[in-house]
């Protein structure tokens, strides 16, 4: 019996996805092998990769104009990669408004000068910056920001903007915890990216959804093979063998959103998930959320029990209610629930009636 997983990742997959895996585990389309054993640059392989492609496009409405890349290395990786390739004639600006944010900034920073260009760090990041906080350098090569941070709950609730000159500096955005998960504007950015294993898929892979004219600003030398966007653009993200099966998950994946209506329809689940928990916290006094109300995530909910000795307890029974992996990270304490595309609302049900039971029993 599966039970209801709120891990911030590797997170919970559909259903669905890890059963069609299953049946094609041994024999992919009838080749009598595993999609894991199959040439990355056969045909079959090819078309695999070709139908993830044309199925992202679709459901994000990805424009012409932009090129998506299947990487590998993380995340973590395009804090270094993005610099690398597009701050050769500038600063990063990189807004602050968590851990992951400032992860961002400290790689950046081995790289190349970095302009803040706002903090809620002071306010110990129970909000983002405001767009009207936000201090734009002159030299700014591109603003960088972390769409929703996974470990303190804080998501944007705007795309933030910055004119130069009369220019638009072109936006970063890490969508790790939030891609797909709402419907945004890729024609807003400048590049998007997102590892896997949130909303898309397994460990292992990252999506980089990077627009042409951005490509021209890499240096002619100096950016190691790996982490050059052109050269994964000129191989279609096979210079080396990438992760194959990553890469086949996250095309069941994409099919598996397709079913369920697309974006649209997910997210309206998405904000009935939340809704749903955040009115289980705000309506006890039992349990608490550090989050100003404007910028709460609706992916990533962490919450506080007002006896902090009962921690272990509440982790222990939940468990044992079949509610997997709900301790908070170190740095925030208390529980989080991870709410990603594939957690059914009836898992988020179960969560609110457990909580319930267990106010009752230990409040």
């Amino acid at each position: 019996m599966r039970h209801y997983n709120f891990s911030p990742g590797p997170a919970t997959l559909p259903e669905a996805v890890l059963e069609q895996a299953q049946e094609e585990l041994l024999d992919f389309h009838g080749l009598g092998a595993s999609v894991m054993e199959i040439s990355h640059r056969g045909p079959d392989f090819m078309a695999l990769a070709e139908q993830a492609e044309a199925d992202l496009r679709e459901l994000m409405g990805i424009p012409d104009n932009y090129r998506v890349l299947f990487l590998s290395g993380g995340a973590s990786t395009q804090f270094a990669s993005a610099p690398l390739n597009l701050a050769a004639q500038g600063r990063p600006n990189i807004i602050d408004s968590g851990i992951w944010s400032s992860k961002a900034i400290d790689e950046a920073k081995r790289l190349t000068g970095v302009h803040v260009a706002a903090s809620t760090k002071d306010g110990n990041y129970a909000r983002a910056p405001l767009q009207d906080e936000l201090v734009i350098s002159d030299d700014a090569a591109y603003l960088h920001y972390t769409d929703n941070e996974t470990i303190g709950g804080v998501q944007f609730d705007y795309i933030p903007q910055a004119i130069i000159g009369g220019q638009d500096v072109p936006v970063i955005c890490d969508m790790s915890s939030s891609i797909m998960g709402r419907e945004m504007d890729v024609s807003k950015f400048g590049m998007i990216y997102a590892g896997a294993q949130k909303n898309i898929g397994p460990a292992g892979i990252t999506l980089v959804i990077v627009r042409d004219d951005l490509l021209a600003r890499a240096p002619k030398a100096g950016i190691p093979t790996m982490l050059d966007y052109r050269t994964m653009v000129k191989t279609d993200s096979m210079y080396n063998t990438p992760p194959t099966f990553a890469w086949y998950l996250c095309g069941l994946v994409f099919q598996w959103m397709k079913r369920q209506g697309g974006i649209p329809a997910i997210a309206e689940i998405n904000q009935r998930k939340a809704a749903k928990l955040y009115a289980a916290i705000d309506n006890s006094d039992f349990y608490s959320n550090p989050v100003e109300l404007r910028h709460r995530s609706i992916t990533n909910v962490p919450f506080i029990l007002a006896d902090e000795s009962l921690n272990a307890r509440f982790l222990a029974e939940s468990k044992a209610a079949g509610l997997l992996n709900l301790k908070g990270h170190r740095s925030v304490g208390g529980m989080r629930a991870s709410l990603y595309n594939a957690m059914p609302e009836a898992g988020v049900d179960a969560l609110v009636d457990f909580m319930k039971a267990f106010e009752r029993d230990h409040g």
